[in-house]
Formats: C-alpha cells, structure tokens, sequence
C-alpha cells in the first residue's frame, strides 16, 4: 500500500444504521456474491490497513451470523440511532493506540474501491488533519482524518457533524483526485437498485 507516511493506518467501516429508510437491513442485502456490508468489508480487507475496525448497531445480531466479519474488531453501537458520530466514537474506543490516521468508510457503500482507498492514504500528506476524495461531481467518502482529530471526533454528535468538523477546518482539508461520480450509499430501494445498475455497468 503507497502511502505519505510509516504510520499506523485503521480502517473503520460504519455499518451500525437501523435502514429506517429501506424497511431491511441493508447490511445483508445481496451484492455480488454475497451481502453489501460484506463486500465493503472485503474492499477494506484489500486496503492494507494495519487494523480494521467495524461498527454494527441495528440487526447486528443477523449480521454476525450472515457477514464474514474476520480480521476485524467488531465493536458495538447501542446508540446508533444517534447518527453516524455516534458510531465513530464507538469505533474509536476499539482503535488500536499505535494509530495515526483514521479511514472512514460507510458500509453502504459498495463503489468505493481498494484502489481508491490506497490513493486517499497515499495523498493526504503527513501533517495534513483531514483528507477527503475528490470525486468529479464533489467530496464524498472515504475520508482519511488523523490522530489530531481524534478528540475533535469523539465529540461530535449528529449524522453530518464529520463535514461540519470539516468545514471548520477549511484550507487544511486535503482533497485527494479520484475520477468518476461519488459511489452512492443505500439508504432507499430505490438507491440499491442503482448500485446494483451500477455495479453490473453499462447494458
């Protein structure tokens, strides 16, 4: 994995939501050859990071039964229904302390790629306190913070506090070029049947 630092690199993949929206659990719907939590999961498992942390909330239960969860710390969030801040912080209790950047990325989202993952890493510069993708149609996740921002992080509350954290930052956001639109996230029926679309590619 190219990276602009030596240091200690941890995925955590966000996957504790109730899928209010969806009426199911989104984590186990089908994708690929197995569940969408699971191919995200395998994508962070080809990103060569040094630990991989996965927070679970709603149905988590069905998804220790039904998602391949190894080489992973698997840390509960009872609070999920708080926001996506909620489980970061989950998260960070599980970080290893040799941690020096912390990749976000939401277990819905099965367009990110390894490769995409690896450019973050590599692009964010040493000092930098956050980076985050340039995709061509505007910033989406992953995003790369680091260990300067772990206190900021545990703090936040909310659903979108990590992009108000970003704004508060503003020049000292690193945006790192990745070509093609923002991989969409599944919150509704309707956004699974195009993440499916798009995963099968043009007809």
């Amino acid at each position: 994995m190219p990276r602009s630092t030596d240091g200690f690199v941890t995925g955590l993949v966000l996957a504790a939501g109730g899928s209010s929206r969806l009426g199911a659990p989104k984590q186990l719907l089908a994708y690929g050859d197995g569940t969408l939590l699971g191919h995200v999961l395998d994508t962070a498992r080809s990103s060569g990071f040094d630990q991989l942390v996965v927070a679970l909330g709603g149905s988590s239960e069905e998804v220790r039964d039904r998602v391949d969860l190894s080489g992973a710390d698997v840390v509960e969030n009872p609070g999920y229904g708080e926001g996506c801040s909620s489980s970061i912080a989950a998260g960070l209790a599980a970080v290893d302390p040799r941690c020096d950047v912390l990749v976000l990325m939401l277990g819905d989202q099965p367009g990110v790629t390894a490769a995409t993952v690896r450019a973050l890493v590599a692009g964010r510069g040493e000092a930098t306190p956050m980076a985050i993708c340039r995709y061509d149609d505007g910033r989406g996740h992953p995003l790369a913070l680091g260990r300067a921002l772990f206190g900021d992080l545990r703090d936040l509350h909310g659903d979108k506090a990590v992009w108000k954290l970003m704004d508060r930052l503003g020049a000292e956001v690193v945006e790192v070029r990745v070509s093609g639109p923002i991989p969409r996230d599944v919150d509704t029926r309707e956004d699974y049947e195009a993440v499916l679309a798009a995963a099968q590619g043009p007809p």
